[in-house]
């Protein structure tokens, strides 16, 4: 099938033509639009499909609840909202029910079922995490690095996991990283980590930093902390939740400025309130949440998980004055990297999943194909 006279995300930038999809896969990437039949696009814009490395629900389901119906309707909503590719990310939690929830993601990731999102891996989001910056993580289940236990929950689930989280300060956080770092990404998160113990665990191996800014210390010019670790580390990508209620616009900014656009990774960190009415009250990580206000709080008015989606992240970043290359990057290729699935998606290249989505010019509209197929 020939897609043709479209503005095509190539190589990091624009460049104006055509493609080719065969099997499901991008045959051909053209710079010219031939004169036989194909889909005219009309000049929209053509971006990879987006991959969304940290999100926990949506429409009332949530990863953590083992539940495989509940999954592939995550994973529905994911790719009507312009995620062709995902890592549900789990909570602080007990190892038996991990490993339940681990196991419906390998029933997935086995099936892929037609035109649902392609769940590529998973980020465990804890229990490896400071008490002080458990932000919505249950402190009933929290624990010291542990890379035995880790090691047995990775290999029931055929080393899914592809990003492991872990405080730094905790004791044993520099030995788990060397360990951990051999089979997966391992990133920085729920930290009150100082410089010195953040740095220890980048330069055993971390490349990573969830959430940015959330539930870490602030950035002080006498105690640097975490985040100019992160920023003087090369190869160290930093996620962001771009909802507009986690992180300020100005801090957005500053966050690309840090890193770069090829550090920058765009997550939803969306909730199973996703999708939901406003004041729906649901369950986190086994607390009373609720939705107010367009975000995700415990009763304490602690801010937890969000309620948007990657496609809304991607526009609030555009219209916040990131440059456009850098926001689809953000959203496609560096967070396929983060969990090793850059051979497979992330980029427009041939011989990659034809995963991509049909924009307008302005980001107002989109549409989604899944292996070159409309959804």
């Amino acid at each position: 099938m020939l897609f043709k006279n479209a503005n095509i995300f190539v190589g990091g930038q624009f460049q104006h033509g055509s493609f080719r999809v065969e099997n499901g896969r991008f045959a051909e990437i053209l710079t010219t639009v031939p004169a036989e039949d194909g889909i005219d696009l009309e000049n929209q814009y053509v971006i990879p499909g987006l991959v969304d490395v940290h999100n926990h629900g949506n429409s009332g389901a949530d990863f953590s609840d083992g539940d495989y119906e509940g999954l592939k309707k995550m994973a529905a909503f994911y790719a009507q909202h312009g995620v062709t590719s995902f890592a549900p990310a789990s909570m602080t939690l007990p190892y038996d029910v991990l490993e339940k929830a681990f196991a419906t993601a390998v029933q997935l990731k086995k099936e892929q079922p037609k035109g649902l999102s392609v769940l590529r891996g998973i980020q465990m989001e804890g229990p490896y995490f400071s008490y002080k910056k458990r932000g919505a993580q249950n402190p009933d289940y929290l624990k010291d690095p542990d890379f035995e236990g880790f090691r047995k929950l990775w290999e029931g689930c055929d080393g899914l996991v592809k990003i492991v989280d872990v405080a730094p300060e905790l004791p044993g956080a520099k030995e788990f990283t060397e360990q951990a770092s051999k089979l997966c990404t391992v990133s920085v998160a729920h930290t009150d980590s100082d410089y010195d113990h953040a740095r220890a665990v980048f330069d055993a191996g971390a490349r990573h930093l969830t959430h940015l800014y959330n539930a870490m210390p602030a950035i002080s010019h006498r105690a640097p902390g975490v985040i100019p670790a992160a920023v003087e580390t090369p190869g160290v990508r930093a996620e962001l939740i771009c909802d507009g209620y986690h992180v300020h616009p100005a801090s957005v900014r500053l966050a690309f400025s840090m890193f770069g656009g090829e550090r920058m990774c765009l997550i939803s960190d969306s909730g199973r309130c996703a999708g939901m009415p406003e004041g729906t009250q649901f369950q986190l990580g086994g607390q009373d949440c609720w939705l107010r206000d367009g975000v995700a709080k415990l009763a304490d008015g602690t801010i937890a998980c969000s309620a948007t989606n990657m496609w809304t992240c991607l526009t609030n970043v555009i219209s916040w004055g990131v440059k456009e290359e850098d926001a689809v990057r953000a959203a496609t290729y560096n967070p396929a990297c983060a969990i090793g699935a850059e051979k497979e998606v992330g980029t427009i290249e041939e011989g990659k999943a034809a995963d991509f989505l049909v924009c307008a010019p302005d980001y107002s509209a989109m549409q989604v194909y899944l292996a070159g197929e409309k959804l």
